[in-house]
């Protein structure tokens, strides 16, 4: 036990952090035109400026990473310009802010795709559910499994993701390797069936997401570079038949980088754990040698304990912050907390982005 808590400062890499309350990634889809970010989105942001760390919205590294509609990308240099109009509203509010950097793979729809394409993916298997389209929902189609001399092409795309994160005015950024998208689907065996280098057993299954660790450090620099991984999540039909070789494994390699931080969705009850140990945040801080990032569902008491223990550096709030731009300061005086307006989660315009009150003014 400690005397640190969620309020404690921290030296994150090069960036001193005021506390340990970070933003989460959360899918908003209000980007504008061409998936450029626009002043909505740069008050939105700014609003939330009193995180220790705000962590971007999962932003495309190209057209084909795709998965939703209204989502940003960072391959354009209008998406650039629009990020920059984000980050220089979070700075000028005080705020320190990482771009998460996505390729969804299999989990998109041709209408969203160039020229109508397939998504692709590891390998040729569908995910059970459907598609957000901007026609609605559609079925999941069998994606297209990439040849392994295309795999070099989208660790460049990460690479050219970063390097427009930078001109973007961004502090680093956070590599999304969860919830089911293209590195999650390399890593977890239910969705990687390869026979080759990237395919196999979990060091093999992790090397794409260690090329991309590393082209993106080498535009970065290791120390503003964070990871997100999704151990045991099932959303977006994902599985593992023994998810602790797996992700030990790939924390083992990515070890090496000296990242800013791992962030880890946790494991939910509910969860699917076939074989061996539960991989929760116990099990990343005996693995994991930097900082560390919990997530799943936290409230105060909860963060305070895991950060106390020593389990956790961090903690990210993903509703919480919706809904309460200046969670932080909420944290403190104990509340009163808004709440969520659900509907207007995915889509939309200001209403339940940018018009929650901050405290004092409900």
């Amino acid at each position: 036990m400690t005397n640190i808590d969620i309020f404690s400062p921290l030296r994150l890499g090069p960036l001193q952090l005021p506390n340990r309350v970070v933003m989460a990634p959360m899918t908003r889809n209000r980007a504008g035109r061409g998936n450029a970010p626009g002043p909505l989105n740069a008050t939105y942001y700014a609003q939330r400026a009193s995180a220790g760390l705000i962590i971007s919205e999962a932003t495309q590294i190209s057209p084909q990473g795709l998965g939703y509609p209204g989502t940003p990308g960072i391959h354009s240099s209008e998406q650039v310009a629009g990020w920059k109009g984000v980050t220089d509203a979070v700075h000028a509010a005080g705020g320190r802010m990482f771009l998460q950097l996505w390729h969804v793979g299999r989990i998109s729809h041709p209408s969203l795709q160039p020229h109508g394409a397939l998504p692709v993916a590891p390998s040729a298997i569908a995910p059970t559910g459907q598609a957000m389209t901007a026609d609605g929902m559609k079925p999941f189609v069998t994606p297209r499994a990439l040849e392994t001399s295309e795999i070099a092409g989208i660790v460049e795309d990460y690479r050219h993701g970063a390097r427009n994160a930078r001109a973007a005015g961004f502090d680093g950024v956070e590599l999304h390797g969860a919830n089911g998208y293209l590195i999650d689907q390399f890593l977890r065996d239910g969705a990687n069936r390869r026979t080759d280098r990237y395919g196999g057993d979990a060091l093999n299954r992790a090397r794409f997401l260690i090329e991309i660790t590393e082209a993106v450090v080498g535009e970065w620099g290791a120390e503003r570079v964070g990871v997100r991984l999704s151990p045991t999540n099932p959303f977006n039909d994902m599985r593992d038949s023994n998810p602790a070789a797996t992700f030990a494994t790939a924390v083992g390699e990515l070890n090496r980088f000296g990242l800013a931080y791992l962030h880890v969705v946790e494991p939910a009850a509910s969860d699917p754990v076939p074989a061996g140990e539960v991989p929760d945040i116990r099990f990343f801080r005996k693995h994991w040698r930097g900082a560390l990032i919990g997530n799943k569902g936290y409230d105060l008491a909860r963060a305070n304990a895991v950060i106390r223990d020593g389990c956790a550096d961090l903690v990210s709030f993903a509703v919480l912050f919706l809904a309460n731009p200046d969670l932080p300061i909420r944290f403190r005086r104990g509340g009163p907390f808004n709440p969520p307006d659900r509907k207007t989660f995915y889509g939309g315009a200001a209403a339940g982005y940018t018009d929650y009150p901050p405290i004092g003014a409900e």
